[in-house]
């Protein structure tokens, strides 16, 4: 395993981490998260992500079981939890979004969910206008003054919007945010590669990516229809189903059996040349995979190894199907 440093702070994690959406609490049981991440863990992951609206709370319960069973030392891995959408199928006014009432209670449940003391890394899931941007950036900091969390960022902000977490938290002394968790796969390309292009220099921002398959689509296995056990299928997913499988799902479909055959000439397949691709740009600290079963984990993590096949011309290759690398802003 490569290990990266989180922007420009000094925190260390892996290439590849692993991360709950739709996973646990859906697929995966305590059992099946235990081995997971025990897997993961083997193959020298030190990151694991969660949030508070992943499954209303009930991928944190599932996590913080696994974590008790398998006994690992506390300085040994890495938790993240998110704060917005609320860990209730109905949240009320204050049991959701960015206020400080609900970042401070947010993270005492979440710690209560994961059965730690605190949180490695705390995320704001989605930017909250209804909330002055000092109050958030305080409530983080307050709570990383307080031990409860080590480090804060965001995950879907704008550029502006995270430079403004970051202005206003020089302005007031407070701690400002280190990482952002952005969508970043190869037909989801432009926040990371153009929006933040500056923000990696100025700040230091650091990236943990998440979606680096786009949620299963890069493995091929939608290429003929949606398997039955498919995460397509389950209730309450048909936006994502609609969001692949829509308009231009074809286009993408016929450059996936493209990749497909340069992967095999490299003697790969789809996913780990995907995973290896996102993991190539020196702006991305880890890239976040799911697994439902032990052997996904063990193909992701084999992706690191592919790394020094991904040269200049296979990855001219890699572009030359695509067809779709973003142009830089003037400004930059």
């Amino acid at each position: 395993m490569e290990y990266r440093r989180l922007g420009n702070s000094g925190l260390q994690v892996s290439a590849l981490s692993l991360g709950s959406w739709v996973t646990f609490g859906t697929q995966v049981d305590i059992d099946k998260a235990v081995a997971n991440m025990q897997a993961a863990y083997d193959a020298g992951v030190n990151f694991f992500d969660n949030a508070e609206g992943y499954e209303a709370g009930q991928s944190e319960v599932v996590m913080g079981k696994a974590i008790k069973r398998l006994g690992w030392r506390r300085d040994s891995y890495v938790v993240s939890s998110k704060v917005y959408f609320g860990a209730v199928k109905n949240p009320g006014p204050n049991q959701k979004g960015l206020s400080r009432k609900h970042v401070v209670e947010a993270c005492h449940q979440a710690l209560e969910r994961l059965q730690l003391d605190y949180l490695d890394l705390y995320f704001c899931h989605r930017p909250d206008p209804n909330v002055p941007m000092e109050e958030t950036v305080r409530a983080m900091s307050d709570l990383i003054q307080q031990g409860k969390v080590l480090y804060w960022g965001t995950s879907s902000w704008s550029a502006q919007q995270i430079m403004e977490a970051y202005a206003v938290a020089r302005q007031y002394n407070l701690v400002p945010p280190v990482m952002e968790q952005p969508r970043y796969n190869i037909f989801s390309r432009e926040q990371v590669e153009v929006e933040y292009a500056r923000l990696y220099r100025t700040i230091g921002l650091g990236l943990t990516t998440f979606s680096p398959l786009a949620s299963g689509l890069l493995t091929g296995k939608y290429n003929d229809g949606v398997p039955e056990d498919s995460r397509l299928n389950l209730p309450g997913y048909e936006w994502l189903r609609q969001r692949l499988l829509g308009e231009g799902s074809q286009v993408r479909i016929e450059k996936i059996k493209q990749l497909a055959k340069l992967a095999a000439e490299l003697g790969t397949n789809t996913a780990r040349l995907a995973l290896a691709w996102c993991l190539k740009n020196p702006n991305v600290s880890t890239v976040i995979t799911g697994a439902s079963r032990v052997e996904q984990v063990h193909d992701n993590m084999q992706a690191v190894d592919l790394l020094p096949q991904l040269t200049a011309d296979v990855l001219q290759k890699i572009e030359d199907i695509l067809q779709n690398q973003p142009a830089p802003r003037p400004f930059q």
